[in-house]
């Protein structure tokens, strides 16, 4: 079974590869730049699913430029971003345009049991993850290509204990023990590569339309190293013209308008709704929330090689907003897990 996931997983990495996009609703190559910059914000919880455990809350902030056609001579970009702009694949490509996107964000994870304070070796540890990230998109009408770099630190200094308890102080939740037995200050990076395509989309009439947007990731680095496939589908009226949903993951900010007839960006639209589904399998080389810390002996507990993700949401487009939830459910991600994690994520997206 886990080798046959395994070439399964490889073959359709490598179709997405070498398999050219299909025609899109503009030529490519002249597809208008879209100047106007978006701001995203996503918060997922396993509060809409009633429990308070694994991976219990993420929080994101994201800001995606307008398109560039020459990004790395961009005025609008800071100065530090444009060394590392100039040395990524696929600089000013003809037929492309680019995005420039920045992130704040943070991730924490506790084991099942947060009341007792006492160890439990057999469990997740508790651990936090603070980060900021920065990605070029490299995009045409039917395919995206987003490279991500994430900087950050594990353990106390990312203020997950901090974020918790004075969150459940406010809302007058019990208090989380355990944090002090959390995994311990480690610097983190994470380079990431995903590619999402437009592989399908079909206008329905009166405005309704279906899109098929299947994606690659291969992530590596301390944090997590993983390779994962997946896959969304959306119908829906005034269906957004962007490349889908995304979880807080690397690779993510692909939300944002990727045509000029996106509802958003059009004058004489001011509402859209769409349903959607998707799924994502993930090969894990590396993850140090179950691994533990990679130079230091603390605790962890054996992480599965395989994980799957299977979600489904609406999305409400009101005026430049876009708004979606999600709900996942993801299958265990270590022996001895009790079952997989329902979890929910709300995102906001504002083209301004």
């Amino acid at each position: 079974m886990r080798h046959d996931f395994r070439v399964l997983l490889a073959f359709a990495t490598a179709l997405l590869l070498v398999l050219p996009a299909r025609p899109g609703h503009a030529a490519e190559s002249k597809q208008p730049a879209n100047t106007a910059s978006t701001l995203i914000i996503t918060e997922e919880n396993d509060y809409f699913a009633g429990t308070d455990n694994h991976y219990t809350n993420g929080i994101k902030l994201s800001w995606v430029s307008g398109d560039l056609k020459k990004y790395a001579e961009d005025e609008r970009l800071p100065e530090f971003v444009l060394p590392y702009l100039r040395i990524l694949p696929f600089v000013n490509e003809p037929g492309q345009q680019y995005n420039v996107a920045l992130s704040l964000g943070q991730n924490m994870y506790v084991p099942q049991d947060t009341r007792s304070g006492i160890v439990q070796p057999d469990d997740r540890p508790f651990s936090g993850w603070g980060y900021i990230s920065l990605a070029l998109h490299a995009k045409t009408a039917t395919q995206l290509d987003t490279f991500e770099t994430s900087i950050g630190v594990v353990g106390p200094s990312a203020l997950a204990e901090e974020t918790q308890n004075n969150y459940h102080a406010i809302m007058g939740f019990e208090r989380v023990r355990g944090w002090g037995r959390q995994l311990q200050d480690e610097p983190g990076i994470v380079l990431s590569w995903q590619r999402t395509l437009r592989a399908a989309r079909l206008d329905l009439g009166h405005d309704m339309a279906w899109d098929l947007l299947p994606h690659v990731r291969a992530t590596a680095g301390n944090v997590q190293t993983h390779a994962a496939a997946g896959f969304e589908t959306r119908l829906g009226y005034r269906l957004p013209w962007d490349f889908g949903t995304s979880l807080i993951q690397p690779g993510g900010g692909v939300s944002a308008p990727a045509a000029p007839d996106d509802p958003r960006l059009r004058v004489d639209t001011d509402f859209g709704l769409h349903f959607f589904a998707g799924a994502e399998a993930r090969a894990v080389a590396r993850n140090i929330f179950l691994d533990g810390n990679t130079w230091e002996n603390g605790p962890h507990v054996p992480k599965k090689a395989l994980v799957a993700d299977l979600m489904g949401g609406v999305g409400l487009v009101l005026g430049r907003a876009k708004l979606t939830y999600t709900h996942v459910y993801r299958t265990e991600e270590f022996y001895g897990q009790k079952g997989g994690q329902l979890f929910g994520s709300v995102s906001l997206s504002v083209t301004f």
